[in-house]
């Protein structure tokens, strides 16, 4: 069996951490992506016990429900209170009150560590999630460009080495898969119109890891059927692998079934046209946020996101892809998504 290194499939064993510099702390705080928060990711950390979290069928999630002691939760539990109201509702006293912790759960999984956050309101018990996370200058890029590029809000803070993320809704790309593509009531052309367009917007900004896992479909009722959004929702991989595949979600086996649809449901001239169209629509995203993507390029162009053999195999792999000698110029990933996005934009 090919070891991880080589395979197209799979991301190298362990993604590095990169810290965040004072060139994108500045740019976080003029974008107000910056705030001093009360809680830290390290003190989340601090849990006495855990139990594994199963979901509705018995099955292990990965997670971990963790359990603090009482004066660990007198102060972690009205920090996190005041967050998400920071995040949702300008910090209001009022929205404060209304809120309570219910439940905190930990992934050791994924590079991130996430510790995940049950909110809910006491009013009417409706509940809510976010996340707190170790900042990672790379993650926070990727989070930008999504923000910018697509045509998906992104809601997230920072405060040194902890980063604050909005729960993104929708059904996890892999259970959709699995349990509901085969019905009757999907439209099977509209998800495959979705998942062109969707391969195009992570190869144009170089998101990597787009298996199933790593995606959810948010389904909206239209006036005939519904329509269909596939939204990231790590971004973990932001311009870290050297391949190129790596940033085409139709080369992972994860996707062979919305690959295979797509084969049946349309010929290469339809699956053109929805590229082109996606390419329109950044190109327009880009001319509205020109200057914040600018800013945050010229973070992005001289910091250090992923290890320098990476950057010179995706740039010499880049470069023979569009036969375009100006990508084995790129010294580093930044600049690779400059020159990524000057071939498809305006930029």
């Amino acid at each position: 069996m090919a070891n991880n290194e080589s395979r197209l499939d799979v991301p190298s064993r362990k993604k590095f951490f990169y810290p965040v510099n004072d060139e994108l702390m500045a740019y976080l705080a003029k974008y107000n992506r910056y705030h001093k928060l009360g809680v830290q990711y390290t003190d989340l950390l601090r849990f006495q016990q855990s139990v594994p979290l199963r979901d509705k069928n018995g099955k292990d999630t990965l997670w971990q429900t963790v359990y603090y002691d009482s004066a660990e939760m007198n102060e972690l539990f009205p920090n996190l209170t005041a967050i998400y109201a920071l995040m949702n509702a300008s910090g209001f006293p009022e929205v404060v009150e209304q809120l309570k912790i219910a439940q905190i759960d930990y992934c050791v999984f994924g590079n991130s560590k996430p510790f995940r956050i049950r909110i809910i309101n006491k009013l009417n018990d409706n509940y809510d999630h976010f996340y707190v996370k170790i900042a990672d200058a790379s993650r926070i890029y990727g989070l930008e460009l999504e923000h910018i590029l697509s045509p998906n809000r992104i809601g997230y803070l920072t405060d040194g080495f902890t980063i604050i993320e909005d729960h993104i809704i929708g059904v996890p790309g892999d259970t959709f898969i699995k349990e509901r593509l085969s019905t009757s009531n999907f439209n099977k052309v509209r998800i495959c119109k979705e998942f062109v367009k969707f391969n195009e917007r992570c190869f144009i900004r170089l998101l990597g890891d787009m298996r199933s896992y790593n995606y959810v479909a948010h389904i909206t009722p239209d006036i005939e059927g519904s329509q269909y959004r596939i939204r990231a929702i790590d971004f973990d991989q932001q311009s870290y692998e050297g391949r190129r595949q790596f940033y085409m979600p139709q080369y992972f086996k994860e996707n062979n079934t919305l690959v295979m649809l797509c084969t049946k449901h349309m010929d290469k001239y339809a699956m053109r046209q929805y590229q082109e169209e996606e390419r329109s629509l950044i190109n327009n995203r880009v001319k509205l946020s020109r200057f914040r993507l600018v800013d945050m390029l010229s973070c992005m162009k001289n910091d250090e996101v992923s290890p320098q053999k990476k950057v010179e195999q995706l740039a010499a792999d880049l470069a023979d892809f569009h036969k375009v000698p100006a990508f084995n110029a790129c010294k580093t990933m930044g600049e690779l998504v400059i020159e990524q996005l000057n071939v498809y934009t305006f930029l």
